[in-house]
């Protein structure tokens, strides 16, 4: 494994797993609030937001990493209730 992918904690992890993961979390209603894009508010698909997320690097940059802040958040709050 190279030393890039040792350090990306997104790696192995496909966008539709963290578009469905979001999406269990929050819900599309809670996702188009923490990400203001249309394919989150506007008639929300897995599908549609995958195609427009895998075209639009900014907008795929901001979903990954509101992935990572509530996978961290987990992992705290996990920790806390096994203290």
């Amino acid at each position: 494994m190279s030393e890039q992918q040792a350090n990306n904690s997104l790696h192995g992890i496909t966008l539709e797993q963290i578009v469905n993961t979001l999406f269990e979390h929050y819900g599309w209603d809670g996702l188009g609030k923490r990400i203001d894009i249309r394919c989150f508010t506007s008639n929300p698909s897995v599908k549609s937001s995958l195609k427009f997320l895998r075209k639009t690097p900014w907008a795929r940059k901001k979903v990954e990493n509101l992935f990572l802040a509530t996978q961290k958040r987990e992992q705290k709050k996990s920790r806390r209730e096994q203290s």
